[in-house]
C-alpha cells in the first residue's frame, strides 16, 4: 500500500503542519493490557457515577484518549471528527483563522511564528508569544485542539486574543479580524539576475506554485539567469509528499529522504527522478530556527546531494513522522508518531536540526532570548536525536557593526550566488555555553 505523510513543527490556529498516513491499528494479544484496560474501565464508570455533576461520556473517553496520546511526544494527539475534518480542509492550503504556527507550553499556547501575510502578522503577533486567553475565556489547561477551535471562525468574524510577551510587564489585548489564510502561496521576485523564491509552507499545491514560479523567472530573467535563492526560512513543515516532489524538482537522481519506524512497513525510501526544473542552475537555501520538518527535508536533500549550498542558522530538528490513523465510527483519529526520516547521508536531524554550509545570522539572534526562539530539543517530551550531540558551525557570519540591511542573510545569499565579496561582514566564532 503506497503510503502518505504529513511532517510539520507544529500545529496551529488555522494550520496543522501535522503527518497525513493512513494506516489500520494493529492490537497484541498481551493480558497485560486487557488487564490495564479493565483499570481504565472501572476508574471510567467510577467517575460516571460518584463525580459531582453528570458527565459526557464521549468527552470522558476523548480526553482519556488525548491524555494518553499527547504523553507520548510534542506531536502526538488526538483529534475529534470535527478537528479530523478540519486538519483535512486545512492541509488542500486555505482556511479561514488567525494564521500563526503554535504549539503547547505550560497550559498556554504558544505561538511559533506567525504565516505571512495573514491577521496575525500584520498585527504584529511575533514568535515566542503566549496566548493566555480568547474572547476573555483562559485557556490554560485546554487541549490544544480546543484552543485552537476558538480562535478558529468564520471570515470576517472578530476575536480577541489576551497575549503575553516576554519584556512586557501586562498582558495585553489584540483584536483581530479573522480571514482565508492561504498557505500555498508560493511567492518569487526576480532580483536582477537571481530568481527568489519562498515556500511558506509544504501543503498541497506547494509542488505546483514552484514550478509556476522556476518558469515565470525563467521567462523573466531570460538566458542571463544566475541561479535561485530558495528561501525556507520560518516554514515549519507539511505534507511530506510535497517535500519529495520539491526535492526532485532540483534533483535528477539520488535518494532525498528515508523514513524509518518501530516496524519493517513503516520504513521506505524516497528517490529523485531525472528531470531538474532548474536546468542545474545553482540554487542557494535560506534556513533559520523556524525552518522545520518537511522543510528540512528539502534543505537536507539538497545539501546531502551537492545540489544547493544551504545558508542561514541551524534548523529548528524536527525529524519525526506523524501518521494519521482513523479510529472507528466516530469520525476522529490519532496523529501518532511512527517514524523517524533521514537524509540521504543517513543523518538524522531529530532534535538536532540541519547545520548550514555557511552559517549567517541575521542579526536578532543575539538579542532574542532563547526562550523565544526555541527548538526541537526545547519541547518537553521530544523525541531524543540519534546522531550525537548538536552539531553547530565553526564560526558564525554577522553584518559589520554599523551596516545595515532590510535582509542581511539574503543579501550574503544573493552575492554569494553572483561570485561577490561585497556584503559587509564579520565572522565570529560560534558560543558554546
Amino acid at each position: 500500500m503506497k503510503r502518505f505523510a504529513l511532517v510539520g513543527v507544529s500545529v496551529a490556529a488555522g494550520f496543522t503542519g501535522a503527518a497525513m498516513l493512513f494506516a489500520t491499528a494493529q492490537g497484541a494479544n498481551d493480558p497485560s493490557a486487557y488487564r490495564q484496560l479493565n483499570l481504565f474501565e472501572d476508574a471510567f464508570e467510577r467517575v460516571r457515577v460518584n463525580y459531582v455533576r453528570p458527565v459526557d461520556d464521549n468527552q470522558l473517553v476523548s480526553a482519556a484518549i488525548q491524555g494518553m496520546v499527547s504523553s507520548l511526544d510534542p506531536h502526538s494527539s488526538y483529534m475529534d471528527a470535527k478537528a479530523f475534518a478540519d486538519m483535512q480542509i486545512q492541509t488542500s492550503g486555505q482556511f479561514a483563522g488567525l494564521g500563526i504556527e503554535v504549539t503547547m507550553e505550560d497550559g498556554l499556547v504558544k505561538v511559533i511564528s506567525p504565516i505571512d501575510d495573514t491577521p496575525a502578522a500584520k498585527a504584529g503577533i511575533k514568535t515566542g508569544d503566549f496566548i493566555a486567553a480568547v474572547d476573555g475565556t483562559p485557556i490554560q489547561g485546554m487541549a490544544l485542539d480546543d484552543a485552537i477551535a476558538k480562535m478558529r471562525g468564520t471570515e470576517g468574524t472578530k476575536v480577541t486574543i489576551t497575549v503575553l510577551r516576554t519584556g512586557t510587564k501586562k498582558p495585553f489585548d489584540v483584536t483581530l479580524t479573522r480571514a482565508i489564510v492561504q498557505v500555498d502561496n508560493v511567492k518569487f521576485h526576480r532580483d536582477g539576475d537571481v530568481g527568489y523564491i519562498r515556500l511558506p509552507s509544504f501543503n498541497e499545491q506547494t509542488d505546483a506554485g514552484l514550478e509556476h514560479a522556476v518558469r515565470e523567472l525563467k521567462h523573466q530573467i531570460g538566458p542571463g539567469l544566475k541561479g535561485y535563492v530558495l528561501d525556507l526560512r520560518n516554514n515549519p513543515g507539511g505534507l511530506l509528499d510535497q517535500a519529495v516532489e520539491v526535492s526532485d524538482d532540483f534533483l535528477n537522481a539520488g535518494e532525498i529522504v528515508s523514513t524509518r519506524g518501530r516496524h519493517p512497513d513503516d520504513s521506505s525510501r524516497y528517490d529523485a527522478k531525472p528531470g531538474d526544473v532548474t536546468d542545474g542552475k545553482p540554487v542557494i537555501v535560506l534556513v533559520n530556527g523556524g525552518t522545520a520538518s518537511a522543510a528540512e527535508i528539502v534543505a537536507g536533500a539538497l545539501q546531502d546531494d551537492k545540489r544547493a549550498t544551504v545558508v542561514g542558522m541551524t534548523s529548528f530538528g524536527k525529524g519525526s513522522v506523524q501518521t494519521i490513523i482513523p479510529l472507528g465510527q466516530n469520525g476522529g483519529a490519532l496523529r501518532l508518531t511512527t517514524a523517524r526520516y533521514y537524509t540521504p547521508s543517513g543523518h538524522s536531524i531529530q532534535a538536532l536540526g540541519i547545520t548550514p554550509d555557511v552559517a549567517v545570522a541575521q542579526g536578532d539572534e543575539d538579542t532574542t532570548p532563547k526562550i523565544e526562539r526555541p527548538s526541537e530539543a526545547d519541547l518537553p517530551g521530544h523525541l531524543n536525536g540519534e546522531s550525537g550531540p548538536k552539531k553547530q558551525p565553526a564560526q558564525i557570519i554577522h553584518a559589520a557593526p554599523g551596516k545595515k540591511y532590510d535582509d542581511f542573510q539574503l543579501s550574503y545569499a544573493l552575492d554569494l550566488l553572483r561570485g561577490k565579496t561585497t556584503v559587509s561582514s564579520i565572522a565570529k566564532p560560534t558560543d558554546t555555553n
